[in-house]
């Protein structure tokens, strides 16, 4: 049944900035918007107003083992999941990821990150994907790689200590990580995103990486 309505592709050229403020300046940086947008009518919208955290683009990486079937997670606190009301643990367990800084290249943080937070090297690394990790409010793009790894001796506490990073590093089967996904255990966006691209491609990971 056909809807009606005609197809069209928009961009950036559809959207009109009215209004753009910083309303708040700390670790991170709070904007106000005000723009209207073109409807799928063809028409324009009326003026809507958003926050925005903007934050830069960053990495995050799949640490993989093709010879043992192994991946490497991180373990630390995130303030965004502590919650008085729930008995859910605020320690999350995550994919290696950094912020990209000016200058730098996201395999250039793939690799930096991977050294800080895991004490691990990768070989090799994969680009797997770029997304937009919550576009509703916030303006962090995500660059995804999968990276090669002997996993033989990872493990211990690293980060950095100037920034009061206190990260444990786990060393788990690729099946018990996705257990641990399909059971709610891992409950953060950009490692559910890592672990279920994993599931799908692990055997391509392994023929490519022998």
């Amino acid at each position: 049944m056909e809807s009606g309505f005609i197809i069209r592709q928009y961009g950036q050229k559809d959207i009109e900035i009215l209004h753009d403020e910083v309303v708040f300046k700390g670790f991170y940086t709070m904007k106000r918007v005000q723009f209207r947008h073109r409807l799928f009518s063809g028409e324009m919208s009326g003026v809507v107003t958003r926050e925005v955290l903007t934050k830069n683009e960053a990495t995050a990486v799949v640490l993989y083992d093709p010879q043992r079937d192994n991946v490497v997670l991180v373990e630390q606190v995130r303030i965004g999941a502590v919650n008085p009301t729930s008995h859910a643990s605020p320690w999350l367990l995550e994919l290696v990821a950094g912020m990209i800084e000016t200058g730098e290249q996201p395999d250039e943080v793939a690799m930096r990150e991977s050294e800080e937070e895991a004490g691990v090297k990768p070989t090799r690394l994969y680009p797997i994907m770029q997304f937009w990790d919550s576009p509703g409010g916030m303006s962090e793009r995500i660059h995804l790689f999968a990276g090669r790894v002997d996993s033989s001796q990872v493990g211990g506490i690293y980060g950095v200590p100037e920034e009061n990073e206190d990260i444990c590093v786990h060393v788990v089967q690729r099946e018990v990580a996705y257990q641990w996904l399909e059971s709610g255990k891992i409950n953060n966006g950009v490692a559910v995103i890592g672990l279920q691209w994993l599931q799908l491609n692990y055997v391509k990971l392994q023929q490519l990486w022998q």
